[in-house]
Formats: structure tokens, sequence, C-alpha cells
């Protein structure tokens, strides 16, 4: 077996892994991971709403048992469509992800907001914010204090968020440490195979096809938030709360701990 036709293989292998399951959308907190207390979540909520009623932002916490193998980017950018958080036109909302058995944490943003809650503030909210209470294990402060953070960044002026000294990156810290070498090495080699071979460019654009056709169908024929025969579903039917038809672009920042 020549090397190209195994790396396609091995990629076929790995394609259930973009099929991944999501929660319902209960409401604006969705625990999964059952790590936020009781009293976190009374306070929580409560801003939450206050938020969208004001504003029309629908700002969603969700902490999930596992990532599924997957990356906290790809499984966020999914979730939050499946979702379809924030209003359809004007796309203004935000999805606060959590993986604590995972130690990761990410800022999914709309396309409507992405220039004020951009991917360098969502970047500090998790380093100096929500990074630091989530090594204590208080995974329910931290979230307090994400939320805090995201909901003063959306109704002020960002302009005066980024005078503040205590916004900065801790030292040395870049958007490089986001990646793993092992992924960067894994891309590497992707892009050199589709270079060099033919034939693993031709088996290589079969698999993504197959994988765009079974993960992204639905029955209007893209991402849906409450379709009742297939695709994504907001689960909203049962749980009495759902998105208003938003979806994001991959704006936003992860973290780790």
């Amino acid at each position: 077996m020549t090397v190209e036709v195994f790396v396609a293989f091995a990629l076929l292998w790995l394609a259930p892994a973009f099929a991944q399951t999501f929660p319902a959308l209960s409401g604006r907190i969705v625990d999964q991971a059952d790590v936020i207390p009781a009293d976190k979540r009374a306070a929580i909520e409560p801003k939450l709403a206050d938020l969208e009623t004001k504003s029309g932002i629908q700002l969603v916490v969700a902490t999930i048992k596992s990532l599924e193998g997957g990356d906290i980017e790809t499984y966020a950018n999914k979730l939050f469509r499946t979702w379809a958080l924030g209003e359809k036109q004007k796309n203004n909302g935000v999805l606060l992800l959590v993986a604590p058995n995972d130690r990761r944490v990410r800022i999914e943003v709309g396309y409507g907001l992405e220039g004020t809650l951009t991917d360098a503030l969502s970047k500090v909210i998790i380093t100096n914010a929500i990074a630091p209470k989530f090594k204590a294990n208080d995974f329910g402060g931290g979230v307090e204090r994400g939320v805090d953070d995201i909901i003063t960044v959306l109704t002020t002026d960002a302009s005066e968020w980024e005078k503040r000294p205590d916004l900065r990156l801790d030292s040395g810290q870049t958007a490089a440490d986001d990646f793993s070498p092992i992924g960067v090495g894994l891309i590497l080699l992707l892009i050199v195979m589709l270079i060099v071979s033919p034939t693993f460019r031709m088996l290589f654009f079969q698999i993504v096809v197959q994988i765009l056709a079974s993960s992204g169908r639905s029955s209007s024929g893209g991402w849906s938030s409450g379709s009742s025969s297939g695709g994504w579903s907001s689960g909203s039917s049962s749980g009495g709360f759902s998105g208003g038809g938003g979806s994001s672009g991959g704006g936003g920042a992860s973290g780790s701990w």
C-alpha cells in the first residue's frame, strides 16, 4: 500500500470524528459536565437574560463532558451553528464553551459582534478572568467572571477596555500556544501530500465531499436551528429556549489551563 493511499484511508477512518453529537439547547446555561454550582447558575442566568432583553445579544454558556477527540474550535463553531445563536439578521450571538475534562475553553463570537468582542479581547478574558479560576477548580467562578467581562465588553466602549493594563496577555504567551506540534506536523504532511501526489489529492477530495455531505446536510440544504426532518437541531422544542438563527465564522479565542 502506497503512503498516499494509507493516509487517505486514515483520514476516512477518522471521518466519524466530524459527526459529533451535541447537547440540546435547553436554556441560557447548558451544564452537561455538571461543574457550575446552583448558586453560581442562579447568579449568571439573570445577567444573560438581561443582556438579551436590553440588547438582543444572545450569550449562552455551555459545558460539555468531552470534545470527542476533536479540537474545541471546530466543536464550538459547529455547536454555535447548531444552536443558531443570536438574531438571524444581526448574527449577534456569543458562546462560552468549557470542556473541563479536556482542559479547554473557548469564546465563539457571531459574525455581527466580531468588531466589538474581538479575538484579542476574547483571548484576554480567557487568560485573565477565566483560566485562573479554572486552575483552582473554581469552574463556577471562572464562568461568572468570563460572563461578566464579556457583557462589559459588549455594553461599553471597546477603546476603554483596550486602555486598561490588566487586559494585556501574560508574559511570553502567544497565539501559537493554541497549536500543538502534532497538529502542525499533520497539517504540513497533508499539504505536502496534496502537492506531490495526484492520487492522494483525488482520494482526499472524495473524502471531504463525503464528510460534507454527511455532516452538513439539513432539510433546507444548510444549517438549521430547528429542522423537523433531520439535520442540525437546536432541541428547543423540548427545552422552551432556542437560538434566533444566527451564525458564526470562527471568530473568538481559545485557551487552556
